[in-house]
Order: structure tokens, then sequence, then C-alpha cells
């Protein structure tokens, strides 16, 4: 039953999409339709667009983080902002995402006067915040009446480097959404490819995955590679061929719909990411949506494919191995059906629904163990 006043706090802009903030909204969305009152605080600059659910936090400023570009917010006007937020939200519980980014979810942790949880979503063992200060990283720490970690990964980094375990919940995907999904109007002919994140991002792989299409490409005239993120396309097919470049489809930055139809209409996706991975949100909405996926084997993505046993692998970082894989799937129509038709029982566990009633337990029980302590 819904019952409680939660608040939840992003430490990255809702401006910018991201795997974080998708992660929160949707969650805010599966409680609040399970009857739960909820708050979410970002940081926003442009606040015409945000959900009703979301209070802006303060302008974001875009800072170099964990090998990306985050937009966090941090200072006397943010702790202001914090502070108020948890007066006048009367939460049952605080539920903060990567709580030692130094942005406001650090802040909440250190101001809620309820019962706080933390959900850890990458498994890099440094952040700016334990580089400025361990101490200051401790008392973040000390202050968590619950921890989440979304992999086995990330949560055996809280394990080894953070002095403290984590319950395990995986990333949601709304599974009816992307089921529902219609393949992509105006898709080229032809056997497709699919690609979804920020190109120019070396850890990405997009490097690897454009030398295996060219090396593809040759044999497969009708071949295409449909690509979804932010970037410079001019810089992405720089060293291809003309033909083979034109058969490189950027469609940038999309809405949920599209990416949903270019997930659903491609006969193959991709994710040939080098490492820095603690889940594959990406792999999981491309297993909703009905479609054989292929990815790098690296530890988070081993996990998501259940071992190779719902979805292609191959060595992290080869593009001969991508090719010659990408092309035995493509081959055998036969097999991504196998594959697909076991990624659509295992995806179940990742669905929102279930995936917020786990999250719930977590809070019911910090917010019982907090009753305890008060009495």
């Amino acid at each position: 039953m819904g019952d409680l006043r939660i608040g939840i706090v992003s430490p990255y802009s809702f401006d910018v999409p991201g795997g974080v903030q998708f992660h929160i909204a949707d969650l805010a969305e599966t409680l609040i339709g399970a009857g739960h009152d909820v708050s979410v605080l970002a940081p926003a600059t442009q606040t015409a667009d945000l959900p009703d659910f979301v209070v802006p936090g303060g302008k974001a400023l875009a800072v170099p983080y964990n090998g990306s570009i985050a937009r966090l917010a941090f200072g006397p006007r943010s702790a202001a902002r914090v502070r108020r937020w948890c007066l006048q939200g009367e939460f049952d519980v605080v539920h903060v995402h990567e709580p030692l980014t130094p942005s406001l979810s650090c802040l909440a942790v250190l101001t809620a006067k309820c019962p706080v949880v933390a959900t850890f979503h990458t498994a890099i063992t440094r952040s700016r915040m334990l580089a400025a200060g361990k101490h200051m990283a401790q008392l973040v720490l000390e202050n968590l009446s619950a921890r989440i970690a979304v992999s086995s990964h990330a949560r055996k980094v809280q394990v080894e480097h953070l002095g403290g375990g984590a319950v395990e919940i995986p990333n949601g995907v709304p599974v009816a959404f992307y089921r529902k999904a219609a393949p992509l109007v105006g898709k080229p002919d032809g056997p497709t490819i699919g690609f979804m994140g920020r190109y120019t991002e070396s850890r990405k792989g997009f490097g690897i995955l454009r030398e295996a299409f060219a090396s593809l490409a040759v044999e497969r005239p009708d071949l295409h590679l449909l690509v979804v993120g932010r970037g410079d396309p001019a810089e992405a097919v720089a060293g291809l061929d003309s033909e083979t470049a034109s058969r490189v489809h950027f469609l940038g930055a999309v809405s949920n719909e599209e990416k949903a139809s270019m997930l659903a209409g491609v006969d193959l996706y991709v994710a040939p990411n080098t490492g820095g991975e603690s889940f594959g949100m990406v792999l999981t909405e491309a297993m909703a949506a009905g479609t054989c996926v292929l990815a790098s084997d690296i530890e988070a993505f081993k996990s998501v494919l259940d071992g190779g046993r719902v979805g292609g692998l191959f060595p992290v970082g080869s593009a001969h191995a991508l090719a010659a894989e990408a092309a035995r799937l493509l081959d055998d129509p036969g097999l991504r059906d196998d594959y697909v038709d076991r990624a659509n029982e295992w995806v179940r566990r990742y669905d929102w629904p279930e995936v917020a009633d786990r999250v719930v337990e977590v809070y019911r029980a910090a917010i019982e163990a907090g009753a305890v302590r008060r009495r």
C-alpha cells in the first residue's frame, strides 16, 4: 500500500538526460503510481519542462567527473535549498543517489533528519569527494541508514572500498513501454545494427563498432548502422570511405518514444563499451523491446545478459571478434530469436513495478530501524 512521504535526490542536472536521471524519474513515477507521495530534488537550469514532482535545486555547473562531464550543484545556496526542501517535505525517508558525488545528494545526507537510503550506481573506486577529504566521505557514509547497489560489481566496491555492504537492486526498465514500441519510421532497407550513447566518449566503444562495421560492410552492401546520441557525426565517421560512411545514420538526441522505436526496429543492438559501467541499462531496454543484444564481456554486461545466455558477448576491445559475432547473428535469424525468447523472460526481473517494490522494502526497513533507535 502506498503510504510513504518519500524525498528523492539527484546529484545530476535534469536539464541533460542521463542514466541516473532516467532511473530517478522512472522510480518516482512508479512510486507515485503505487500511491506514495514523492518529491524529487535535482539541479536544473531550465525548469519549464520538468515533471511536476521535480523541485529545482538550482543551476548546475558542468565539471569533468569520473571520466565524463557531470552537471553538479554545490555550495551555500544549494545547501539552503536542500535544507528548505527537507524541512517542507516532512519525509518519512530520503533516498539519495550517488551520495559521494559533490552535489545535492551529499548535502541532503548531511541535512535530512529522517532515515536516508543511498543508491550507488557506479563501480568506480575513486571520486572527487574521496580525493578531497576522507573525513567528509566517512561522515556521509555514517549518516546512511541503508545502501543499495545496482549491480554485483557496484556492491563489490561497497564492500571492498567503502567499508560496508549494500542490498543489490538492479536498475529498472518499463518493460510494457518498450514492448509496445513500433519500429522506427523511415528505417533504411536491409539489416540494421543499433548503437546508443555518447559516441565521442571513448569508453562507450563506438570506435570499436565503427571498425567492425567497416569490416562487415565490405561483404554486406545493404547493412546499415543507426546511432542515437550526442556528438559530431563527421568526426565519428572520419576514416571510413564515403560509401560506408553513407550507411551510418546519426539520429541525434531522441525522445524516449523514438529511442524505443529504434531499439525495436534494429536487427541487432551492439554495446561495445570498454569499461566504467556498473550496469547495462540500454541492454535491458533492448531486451524489453524484443531485440537481440550483442555486448562486450565487461563484468556488468555479463551479469545483465546472464553470462551470455540471453544475449551474445565478445571480448572487450576486439573489433575483429565483434565483427565475427555480429556476422554470425545477422546470418542466423533463428539464433537471434532464441536469444530474444530467453531475454523476454529474463528481463521481467528488471521491470519497474518489481524493482520499486524491492526499493520500498529497503525504505520500510530503514524507517523501522530508525524508530527502534529512537525508542
